[in-house]
């Protein structure tokens, strides 16, 4: 399970120091510096859509909802139901149809659960395990990912693939165990990823290498390539009507997006 508890008791905490020998902050000068010289090499493709829909988790084991929250919603999927008023939104409350969500609120969800969350809710989404792909391999899809593909009529449509983690925080050198968060970038000069933790009362977004992330993905761990999930017409697919209607589906899920491949 996945979930950013600390251990409960008398003392409160505002924030925690990212450990400076693994982690650079985004905000901080060398942050900067690498995200300028990513952007200028194209591998920050879904940096924007993401830093629109930045959300932090509204309850400690929440990371997994919040995720999906984040990327469901830049990816512009209508919900087709009502988050509050007269507007269709995701938002967490409303990722309730595969687990209960006082259970979630309890112990967080696995990445299996990840899964059949984001296919109930409009996504294809495939997911692998840190123990099923080789440091070199996690690379090549970490830049298919990320790498900006020029004049394609697929870079201007929320179609392509998004990528999300599941990790043990230990690794690297963070306090709490399995948590989830987007990637929202790569740097290839300095094999540095960029992690919009969804914890934000806890780290704020940093800099990772990817072969530390890739140590902190083994055993069941693992992370999500998602992309919106579209019917004959181009229309949002969406599972969940009444029922959990895709729980039948494999750990693959659906087949890939024929616009982009992802």
């Amino acid at each position: 399970m996945a979930g950013d508890r600390d251990q409960p008791g008398a003392v409160s905490f505002h924030r925690r120091e990212l450990p400076r020998d693994t982690c650079v902050s985004f905000a901080s000068p060398r942050g900067k510096k690498i995200f300028t010289r990513a952007l200028l090499k194209g591998t920050m493709r879904n940096y924007f859509a993401l830093a629109e829909q930045f959300h932090t988790q509204q309850e400690p084991a929440y990371c997994g909802l919040a995720t999906l929250v984040m990327v469901l919603n830049a990816m512009a999927i209508d919900p087709g139901r009502v988050w509050k008023g007269v507007w269709r939104w995701f938002s967490e409350e409303l990722l309730d149809c595969c687990k209960d969500i006082e259970l979630v609120k309890r112990e967080g969800i696995d990445l299996d659960e990840f899964a059949r969350l984001a296919r109930c809710n409009g996504a294809m989404c495939t997911i692998t395990t840190g123990a099923e792909v080789s440091l070199d391999e996690f690379r090549e899809v970490v830049l298919g990912n990320m790498r900006e593909k020029g004049a394609e009529p697929c870079d201007s449509e929320p179609c392509c693939s998004f990528l999300c983690v599941n990790y043990d925080r230990g690794v690297l050198g963070q306090t709490g165990t399995g948590h989830f968060s987007p990637v929202a970038g790569y740097n290839e000069e300095e094999d540095l990823l960029l992690v919009l933790d969804v914890a934000r009362f806890k780290y704020p977004p940093h800099w990772v290498k990817l072969s530390l992330l890739h140590d902190a993905m083994k055993g069941e761990r693992g992370f999500a390539l998602l992309s919106p999930g579209t019917g004959e017409q181009g229309e949002p697919v969406l599972g969940c009507q009444g029922g959990c209607a895709l729980r039948g589906f494999d750990r693959q899920g659906r087949p890939s997006c024929s616009r982009c491949g992802g």
